[in-house]
């Protein structure tokens, strides 16, 4: 597998400059003579769709909800970064460049993420020019706030809704070019297989979720803006739509997947209730802006009411253990220092598996008006979920799984190891390493759509020739009938245990032994339980209703067959990856005082999976990774 990532020489600053000057162009006559096929409406699929057809080619859009609006982008509550500097607090762009490459614990590649940072200051202008309201300072500049892992504010927002307000900016823009006729939207559409000829990404097949009609789409280019795969751990703050089985698709053809098991645990969502849950629900990593995260010292004192809680009976635990950064340390330190005092016993409410995010301190040194301007909607979303008023107790919160860094492998190009397939946003693994800091997926997503692709995909497209191959193409014929084969399959079991509880199993398998710690015996066990739990799957699944019909069970039963799947692969490269950096935490590789400790000698590089055949061990390939402006350092926000 060639991982040739492409990357300019020259400083880092320059890299993006001097690449986009060396990019291939497309003749604006001969731009409408080539197709691109666009897989997903969210923020990095809705600003690709509309960027690549505003410069004049031919845009098929997927999405399998009823409306691109309802991708989800929309759920994004806290802000979106970009070094602006608007508070002139020492932002800058390498500021950004530093803290996010740190944030990742040395695991991203640097190129990627300096013009990541380069590119944000754009974003927001773009944003602004589409109309999204951003908040405002009294004097009318934009405001800012602060996220995890940075000592500035450089965060954007729009009160708790800033995905759904820049998903609308992006949403008028794509309508904008589905009224010019530059794109042809497909809703309700679902991508079950990408079509390669001659080692080329040239269309997809698609199954129409409302009649069950199978299709096929050919193009010149095809790009995955599919978001990530967190539903596979089942509890997860993701919708309950999003899915894997894009990239599955996509790596299952050939695609590169790079470093699965850097998942993100996010320490600010509301606590499981009971077994009847089938998601969760996130709380905004702002709320840390003003908050507080405490438990009690006493474990005595759990049953009292929070309230009456003296301050030196108090832990206060990340300023205590972080007093640089105190309650915005970055999401993986948050989230084990949430679990290890639950572990030691002090953990608050049911099961105790919970800790306290407190506004007293705000209410009182700004007022609850105030609070109630910045974090009304989500104020107003927990209590109607727990029946808790929050201006007048504490939350209550504790880890859930969020959002996942690893994804298909791509270059600087954001293309994969399959020629013409391009993977946007979350889909892909390129720019946060071991841990995403807060505000900064969205930062990733528009930058990738907006900024990127435009530029990167008309490199590509200038050394093909134009136009779709036939669809009699036996490589066509081939990719139609694995669809086919594939749905009868699931429909012919005729078993007893429904989807969703083989994907209920899955999820506990894999929060058990390889969410927020993992350890060789744990990922041993999962590795023994995740096959046997497949082969249940093809032996006792149940699908009720028919394939030509709306039909949720099948749909379902497809993902969880994928996620049976992928969940194997996160568990063996968390197992290959005998080292602890961001968000994998190995308990066997860590410090005295419980932090993660890398081994740079080993492990400085992107592990990357390549499917070897049905049934048989995927190959682990790596591309090195070297950083020429930072340097490696051990990471600390103490």
């Amino acid at each position: 597998m060639n991982l040739d990532a492409k990357a300019p020489a020259g400083p880092v600053e320059q890299k993006w400059e001097k690449h986009r000057f060396e990019l291939k162009l497309v003749n604006p006559a001969n731009k409408r003579k080539y197709t691109v096929i666009m897989v997903g409406s969210g923020l990095a699929g809705a600003g690709g769709a509309a960027a690549l057809a505003e410069l004049g080619y031919v845009v098929k859009c997927f999405c399998y909800q009823d409306s691109p609006r309802r991708a989800h982008s929309i759920a994004a509550q806290g802000g979106i970064n970009a070094a602006k500097n608007y508070r002139n607090d020492g932002d800058s762009v390498f500021r950004l460049y530093h803290d996010t490459i740190k944030g990742g614990d040395f695991r991203s590649r640097e190129a990627n993420v300096y013009r990541l940072a380069e590119i944000s200051v754009n974003i927001i202008d773009q944003c602004v020019a589409l109309g999204v309201p951003f908040a405002r300072e009294y004097g009318g500049l934009l405001d800012n706030r602060s996220f995890g892992g940075a000592q500035v504010s450089r965060t954007f927002y729009a009160r708790g809704q800033t995905g759904q307000q820049l998903l609308l900016g992006a949403y008028q823009a794509l309508e904008r070019q589905i009224g010019f006729g530059q794109v042809q939207m497909f809703a309700r559409h679902e991508m079950l297989e990408l079509v390669v000829i001659e080692g080329r990404a040239r269309g997809i097949v698609v199954r129409d979720m409302v009649t069950g009609e199978i299709e096929t789409h050919l193009a010149d280019a095809v790009c995955l803006a599919t978001g990530g795969y967190g539903n596979v751990f089942h509890l997860s703050t993701n919708a309950k739509g999003c899915n894997a089985t894009a990239i599955w698709r996509a790596y299952k053809r050939g695609a590169g997947f790079a470093n699965p098991c850097y998942t993100q645990i996010h320490p600010t969502c509301i606590p499981v209730s009971g077994e009847h849950q089938s998601k969760l629900t996130l709380m905004s990593e702002s709320l840390r802006n003003d908050a507080r995260v405490w438990v009690p010292k006493k474990k005595e004192d759990l049953g009292k009411v929070a309230r009456s809680i003296s301050e030196v009976d108090r832990d206060y635990y990340l300023e205590r253990l972080y007093p640089s950064y105190g309650n915005l340390a970055p999401r993986d330190i948050a989230s084990r220092a949430a679990k290890r005092v639950c572990d030691d016993g002090r953990g608050v409410g049911p099961g105790g598996r919970g800790v306290y995010l407190d506004f007293a301190d705000a209410i009182a040194r700004l007022g609850e008006d105030a609070i109630r301007d910045k974090y009304g909607n989500l104020f107003e979303m927990y209590e109607r979920i727990t029946a808790e008023n929050p201006y007048q107790a504490p939350m209550r919160i504790y880890p859930a799984m969020h959002y996942t860094m690893g994804g298909l492998w791509v270059d600087y190009n954001l293309m994969s190891t399959i020629p013409g397939l391009f993977v946007l946003g979350e889909a892909n693994f390129s720019d946060h390493g071991a841990n995403r800091l807060g505000a900064s997926a969205l930062m990733q997503g528009l930058a990738d759509g907006y900024f990127i692709i435009p530029y990167t995909i008309s490199n590509y497209l200038a050394g093909v020739k134009p136009g779709a191959p036939s669809m009699d193409h036996p490589d066509v014929r081939q990719a139609q009938q694995a669809v086919k084969d594939r749905i009868h399959k699931l429909l012919a079991i005729r078993g007893k245990r429904s989807p969703s509880s083989f994907h209920r199993e899955l999820g506990r398998v894999l929060w058990e032994y390889c969410g927020m710690a993992r350890n060789r015996p744990g990922l041993g066990l999962a590795l023994h339980r995740i096959p046997e739990l497949r082969e249940e799957f093809w032996k006792n699944l149940n699908v009720t209703g028919d394939s030509a019909e709306l039909n949720q069970a099948l749909e379902a039963a497809g993902r969880v067959a994928d996620f049976l799947e992928l969940g194997e692969l996160i568990c063996r490269d968390a197992l290959a990856r005998e080292e602890s950096c961001g968000g994998h935490f190995r308990e066997e590789y860590q410090t005295p005082d419980g932090e993660a400790r890398r081994d740079d000698e080993r492990f400085c590089h992107v592990a990357v999976w390549e499917q070897t055949g049905e049934g048989r061990e995927p190959a682990r390939h790596v591309e090195p990774l070297t950083f020429e402006t930072m340097h490696l350092a051990t990471r600390s926000y103490k």
